[in-house]
């Protein structure tokens, strides 16, 4: 059966990694607002500076693997219920980001870069309000001090087993 350090593992590289760029997302963001809302001309002289999109990578491998293998059916349902939500939404972070990806590739800020900075604030207004969520689910998960409840998942696992022989 596939390890829940492995699944902890994940969702705390995930979260590290949401952190990592969490206050970049939201400082570009109002950056980005206070640029767009100024005239046209007064936009030029001064274009803000951006370090990148900045997106997240989200580790997928043992909730893929645990998928797979049906593993959890073998751990708590509240856990596996919570984890669901987690990789769905981060899922839905992940699209946000593959979209203006995409949008960057097609239309490319040395074309027009008034209209890709507009776009990437509409990615900013989703990000930013994706990102706390995570960050909160992610802390009913996995606290620091968290092993996702291994003795209770054990005693479940062994109460499905026992079922599934008679």
């Amino acid at each position: 059966m596939m390890s829940l350090r492995q699944l902890r593992s994940e969702v705390v590289t995930n979260r590290d990694a949401v952190q990592r760029v969490k206050d970049y997302h939201a400082t570009t963001h109002s950056n980005l607002k206070a640029y767009l809302e100024r005239d046209r001309k007064a936009r030029q002289a001064d274009a803000p500076s951006i370090n990148g999109i900045q997106i997240v990578p989200f580790e997928h491998t043992a909730w893929d693997l645990a998928l797979s293998t049906q593993a959890f059916g073998h751990i708590d349902p509240d856990l596996a219920f919570s984890l669901s939500r987690i990789y769905n939404t981060q899922q839905i972070a992940a699209d946000l980001s593959r979209g203006i990806t995409q949008a960057m590739y097609v239309r490319p800020p040395t074309e027009n870069l008034d209209g890709f900075l507009a776009a990437l604030t509409l990615y900013y207004d989703d990000i930013v309000l994706v990102e706390p969520e995570l960050l909160s689910m992610y802390e009913k998960v996995a606290p620091p001090h968290c092993n996702f409840d291994a003795r209770r998942n054990i005693a479940v696992f062994k109460r499905n087993r026992s079922r599934a022989s008679e």
